[in-house]
C-alpha cells in the first residue's frame, strides 16, 4: 500500500534523546548506570511515569512515587530531579524532513508527555523564539498522552491517529526512538522506523517514502 501519512514521536526524534541527560545525571549523582530507564521500564503500564503521562497524577505525586520506585531499585531519585532532564536540543535536519514529508503526505505526532512540565505544545508556547514554535504547527494532527488519557505503546493511540488522519495503518510510516513504541505500530501494519541517529533515520525514511532528505552536515556546522 502506498504511503499516505508519516507519523512521528517528538522527544528523541525532533530533539536529542533524554537518555543522554539521564546518563549525565546518574554519573553526577553516583547513581547506578541506567537506573532511571530501568525505573521507567519496570511495571511500565502502571508506574509513576505511566500515571503521569496519562495525567492521572500531578507533579507532586509523581515526585513521591518516582522516589519510592527508584529507592526500591537501590538508589533514591526524586521525580522532581527527572523532569528537567526531559528537554533536548532540536535536530534541524529532522525538522526539515518533516517539512518535506508534509509536502507529500499527511503528518501526525503521537507523544507521551506530562501536561505539567513536558508537553511539546507548552514548550512551543514558552519558547516561541526557538524551533519548537515552528515544529508543532506543521502537524495535521497531534495526540498528547496527557490529554488523551492513553499512551504508547497502547495500540489504541496509534489507531486514534489513523482515524484523525483518515488513513489505514498500512499506509503509514511511524518514527519513534523507543523500540517498545515501534512494535505495536509495526503490528498494526505501519512501516516502523526506530530512531537511533539522524543519518540512519533519514536513510530509512527515504527508503520508505522515496523522498530525498538533507545529507550529513559538514563537520563544525
Amino acid at each position: 500500500m502506498a504511503v499516505e501519512a508519516v507519523i512521528w514521536d517528538f522527544g528523541g526524534v525532533f530533539t536529542s534523546s533524554p537518555f543522554e541527560a539521564f546518563a549525565r545525571y546518574e554519573q553526577e549523582k553516583g547513581a547506578p548506570k541506567d537506573i532511571i530507564r530501568r525505573v521507567n521500564a519496570t511495571n511500565h503500564h502502571d508506574n509513576a511515569w505511566a500515571l503521569f503521562e496519562r495525567n492521572e497524577i500531578d507533579a507532586a505525586r509523581f515526585d513521591e512515587l518516582f522516589l519510592q520506585e527508584s529507592t526500591a531499585m537501590g538508589f533514591p531519585i526524586p521525580g522532581r530531579d527527572v523532569l528537567p532532564l526531559l528537554s533536548g536540543q532540536v535536530r534541524p535536519r529532522m525538522v526539515e524532513a518533516l517539512k518535506i514529508c508534509k509536502q507529500h503526505f499527511k503528518v501526525g505526532c503521537i507523544t507521551n508527555n506530562m501536561a505539567s512540565s513536558h508537553s511539546p505544545g507548552d514548550r512551543a508556547a514558552s519558547r516561541s523564539s526557538s524551533a519548537f514554535g515552528e515544529i508543532m504547527p506543521l502537524f495535521d494532527a497531534i495526540i498528547e498522552s496527557s490529554k488523551a488519557g492513553v499512551r504508547k505503546p497502547d495500540p489504541k493511540i496509534y489507531l486514534m491517529m489513523c482515524e484523525l488522519l483518515s488513513v489505514d495503518p498500512k499506509a503509514c510510516v511511524y518514527l519513534d526512538d523507543l523500540g517498545v513504541n515501534c512494535k505495536p505500530a509495526a503490528q498494526l501494519g505501519m512501516r516502523a522506523i526506530k530512531v537511533v541517529d539522524v543519518d540512519q533515520t533519514l536513510a530509512e525514511l527515504a527508503d520508505a517514502t522515496s523522498l530525498s532528505f538533507p545529507g550529513r552536515e559538514p563537520a563544525g556546522a
